[in-house]
């Protein structure tokens, strides 16, 4: 009970000052991680119940399942078409090229670890999270283009990274001889029986729900709390009958978009913003449980370096060739590959792997490691630099307008209010 009085008297205090530390630089998850740094170093009984492994599992995909169904509900195809296919590029060039270049960095930086773990360390790292890097999307002179672009990635990478780290931590478990030996085989079934639920949770909710919505037979506080329930059921109904619950709940938020006509857009906030209230407690979760132990076991450099250059190189290059042929600059190509933060969703996979790791008694010290380090240099590196950079970019881009960039869009309101009340991505498509 002592953690979430501290982390409640946090929150309020950041509250606050938000607007003071955002000119700063100072996010929220730089505050949340610091305070579980400090209470994992100084005092890890405060953590109690809410630091036993099952309860921080649960903890940790309620916070990502929610997220990925209203991020995915939220999305409006007809405005990704709209930024010259600058989204489709990242997620379907940029995202498989970022995975292959992070398992080729994980094979020659730990070879003893394997394919597979390097494949299922390379899946955990590659979402990115739009969140960690605010100070870019509430500057208007970054183009509306670029910002569009790194937000709807944002939203959906991590929906597309959930089947390959279910493949590939099974497949890690299944070499060490404690899974089963048909690993493939149950890890499709895992996610085809996540497809169903979504397909039917999604549409037959969002329908039931939207005409409802229609006939006046609701308020907007049911709608809030339907849309709320939908996703729950749609990741509990998965779990309950062995199938993948994120993919679930990001199944059926692309479905209940489509089934409900868009008109429960705003029912979805309510959903957005319980899970941006529980990633703070999964931020200081993050500081003390993973991030607080590796000083005390001493820091690897080869960590660090695999960290760096996932960052760096692994994003940059990936990006760089997603966009051949667009017209974009060298410095919009610079700009957007720096700007793949890993966040909430590489924290939440990272829990996940480490809980499945430890219950089949297989070592976890070095996938612990490396995504640790790169998820803690993530926030503080993208934290501090996305102010300071979009300024800079933005004036740049104003000074040289050489490539194509689209009129002025109402972005300016939209991509504030979206980003400060949750993780960012395709919500702010209303």
């Amino acid at each position: 009970m002592i953690t979430l009085v501290v982390l409640a008297a946090v929150f309020i205090g950041y509250s606050l000052v938000a607007a003071r530390l955002d000119r700063l630089s100072i996010t929220a998850p730089m505050v949340f991680v610091m305070t579980g740094l400090a209470i994992g170093l100084g005092n890890p009984e405060w953590l109690g119940a809410v630091g036993e492994p099952e309860t921080v599992k649960l903890i940790a995909e309620l916070t990502l399942a929610l997220p990925l169904f209203a991020d995915a509900s939220t999305l409006r195809w007809g405005q990704v078409r709209e930024d010259g296919g600058l989204p489709v590029r990242l997620l379907l060039i940029g995202f498989p090229l970022t995975v292959l270049a992070g398992l080729g960095l994980g094979v020659w930086l730990f070879p003893a670890a394997g394919l597979a773990a390097a494949a299922l360390a390379a899946s955990i790292l590659a979402p990115t999270d739009a969140a960690l890097g605010l100070g870019v999307f509430t500057n208007e002179s970054v183009p509306a283009r670029i910002r569009r672009a790194l937000n709807v990635e944002s939203g959906l990478n991590d929906g597309m990274a959930t089947p390959l780290v279910t493949l590939f931590l099974a497949l890690v478990v299944a070499q060490e001889g404690v899974g089963p030996e048909n690993w493939f085989a149950e890890s499709v079934k895992e996610l085809g029986l996540a497809v169903v639920v979504a397909l039917v949770a999604g549409a037959v909710g969002g329908r039931l729900i939207a005409s409802a919505h229609t006939r006046g037979w609701t308020s907007p506080l049911s709608d809030r709390l339907a849309a709320l329930a939908l996703a729950l059921l749609a990741y509990g109904g998965a779990v309950a009958i062995g199938g993948n619950g994120f993919v679930a709940a990001f199944g059926a938020g692309l479905v209940f978009s489509a089934a409900s006509g868009g008109v429960l857009t705003e029912a979805v906030e309510f959903t957005e913003d319980l899970g941006l209230f529980v990633s703070f407690l999964v931020w200081a979760i993050f500081g003390a449980l993973l991030l607080a132990p590796q000083p005390t076991g001493g820091v690897s450099g080869t960590a660090i370096l695999y960290a760096v250059l996932s960052l760096t190189l692994v994003r940059m290059l990936p990006v760089a060739v997603s966009m051949i042929g667009t017209g974009l600059r060298p410095a919009s190509m610079l700009f957007m590959g720096w700007f793949g933060p890993r966040g909430l969703a590489s924290v939440v996979f990272t829990l996940i792997a480490f809980e499945t790791l430890e219950q089949s008694d297989l070592a976890s010290e070095t996938l612990i490691e490396i995504a640790t380090w790169t998820v803690f240099l993530s926030v503080i590196a993208h934290g501090l630099t996305a102010g300071p950079l979009a300024r800079r970019y933005g004036s740049r881009v104003a000074e040289e307008p050489v490539e194509q960039l689209e009129p002025a869009s109402d972005l300016g309101t939209a991509l504030p209010r979206a980003l400060t009340s949750g993780r960012g991505g395709a919500k702010v498509w209303r």
